[in-house]
């Protein structure tokens, strides 16, 4: 994730004078750009010194092209997190288990360096704002999207492996919360081991699953998976 932006050849204005500084690429790959160089300014400085001029310097313009396009340092900063969000991979295995345990190494593997970054990098953004890490993941997260684990369960259920009964969020949630508390407690990847146990010693046993398949006559017919979850969650740890 730490690697140096480009600098940025000057952008020309509608009178072909250079406006000091931005570039000659125009539309997305400009703003790309001028995102990536945001991006290296938050991992190095953190919030205080995620400023435009900071920002400008790294990327070799000008602060009126940052203000341009974001007039507040908020809206950098969430087109910065946005940029860099990518959605985490919901496996579709056959095996309500093995979905439950792949998802979470997924997003072990992709949110680990993400969530340091939001807690400790952003620790004055949450002061300065009056808001949490909860309330910025939310922001991140495309609305109407249903979580892994809600995708994750109702293939399981289409699949026979859990009976069709109604279940709290909290409950179909459970793993990720928990993983999410891990990495906030050490600040780092979980182990393979603690994932296990979250899925086989905790999730498994409140869905009233043992994480076996069921037997192929006890299946139900296959069904084609929800366009909207599809192959990827917009998940924010």
């Amino acid at each position: 994730m730490n690697r140096r932006s480009e600098p940025i050849e000057p952008e020309r204005a509608a009178d072909g004078r250079a406006d000091g500084g931005a570039s000659r690429r125009r539309g997305a790959a400009l703003e790309d750009a001028l995102l990536d160089a945001a991006w290296d300014v938050l991992l190095e400085h953190g919030y205080p010194g995620f400023t435009y001029e900071a920002v400008a310097a790294r990327a070799g313009t000008s602060r009126p092209v940052l203000y341009r396009r974001w007039p507040q340092r908020d809206d950098l900063l969430l087109a910065t997190l946005t940029r860099f969000w990518r959605p985490i991979e919901v496996p579709d295995t056959g095996s309500l288990r093995d979905d439950a345990i792949g998802f979470l190494r997924n997003a072990n593997a992709d949110r680990a360096g993400m969530i340091t970054l939001m807690s400790v990098q952003l620790e004055d953004y949450f002061r300065a704002t009056g808001t949490s890490l909860g309330e910025l993941r939310d922001t991140l997260v495309p609305p109407g999207l249903p979580t892994a684990f809600e995708t994750i369960v109702a293939r399981a259920v289409e699949r026979g492996e859990l009976p069709d009964v109604p279940r709290s969020s909290r409950v179909v949630n459970l793993p990720l919360d928990l993983l999410r508390h891990d990495m906030l407690m050490t600040m780092r990847a979980v182990p393979e081991e603690s994932m296990a146990e979250i899925v086989d010693e905790a999730w498994l046993p409140l869905l009233g699953s043992s994480g076996a398949s069921p037997a192929p006559d006890a299946r139900r017919p296959p069904v084609r998976p929800r366009p909207s979850g599809a192959g990827h969650s917009g998940e924010a740890t």
